[in-house]
């Protein structure tokens, strides 16, 4: 489990519970059914009118992301070293028809497809091509998830705005009765609060959060394809753990395991 985005959600929630308590305001104002259907509702049909039905469509996948960690253990890209480095090794002993007995091994289909054509004998720049479409692809679509997240961040303290524009005319309406405005007012400021607290705490660091995400899959991805490439053009074991390893920060090439007897 992603532990930093349910860690953040808990922070973020309890920083309003603290500045309540601190200021004795009372949970109770946050009974507000017309500023919560202002903002959550109004939200979501906002999003609804932003995006065609098949992105919204991916919304339940996306928060599975947001709270699903990229990895357990190892990195992805110690393990893309170390199955390219295996693969080296392998063809480099017996030559490249003896990965097809690996495909079955590989769980990652970009990975997959890249190995069958290094068998097949697919040229470098038809490798490079097809991947590289492939990987832009996957940008784009990644691009339009998080935009769903950016852009309900931006709608939402706007619609707080309106919410408590709604307040403010609910206390005018009681301007005779000093104690019903005065609560009027208070609630009033309750959208603006969810509003501004969904937008800034949830939504667009979620867009972020799946941008930064999409960052690392792309890496990996070129990671993949340097590999196959180089698979492809004969390079050695070493050649190609080196090549690789340059994506690595230090403490990830600290972790990376002794080579492959070669």
């Amino acid at each position: 489990m992603e532990l930093t985005t349910l860690i953040g959600i808990i922070i973020g929630i309890a920083s309003i519970i603290l500045a309540m308590i601190f200021k004795h305001i009372s949970f109770s104002v946050f009974i507000n059914p017309a500023a919560i259907t202002v903002i959550f509702v109004g939200t979501v049909a906002c999003i609804l009118n932003a995006f065609p039905g098949q992105d919204v469509a991916n919304l339940t996948k996306l928060f599975k992301i947001l709270f699903t960690a990229d990895s357990k253990g190892k990195s992805k890209k110690i393990e893309i070293i170390e199955t390219m480095d295996k693969f080296a090794v392998m063809a480099r002993k017996e030559g490249l028809l003896a990965l097809e007995g690996a495909i079955g091994t590989i769980n990652d289909n970009f990975m997959k497809k890249g190995v069958r054509w290094v068998i097949d004998g697919a040229s470098p720049e038809f490798i490079i091509e097809i991947l590289s479409s492939e990987m832009q692809e996957i940008e784009e679509r990644h691009s339009v998830n998080a935009s769903i997240f950016s852009q309900a961040g931006t709608y939402a303290p706007t619609l707080g705005v309106l919410g408590a524009v709604f307040g403010l005319i609910a206390a005018m309406s009681n301007i005779n009765e000093i104690q019903m405005m005065a609560e009027a007012v208070a609630a009033a400021f309750i959208a603006t609060i969810l509003g501004i607290f969904t937008g800034y705490v949830l939504w667009n660091p979620f867009a972020n959060k799946l941008k930064v995400k999409s960052k690392h899959e792309m890496v990996e991805k070129r990671m993949i394809m340097e590999g196959l490439i180089s698979l492809q053009r004969g390079e050695s074991p070493t050649m190609i753990r080196d090549k690789l390893t340059a994506f690595l920060s230090d403490k990830e090439k600290a972790m990376v395991a002794t080579p492959a007897d070669q």
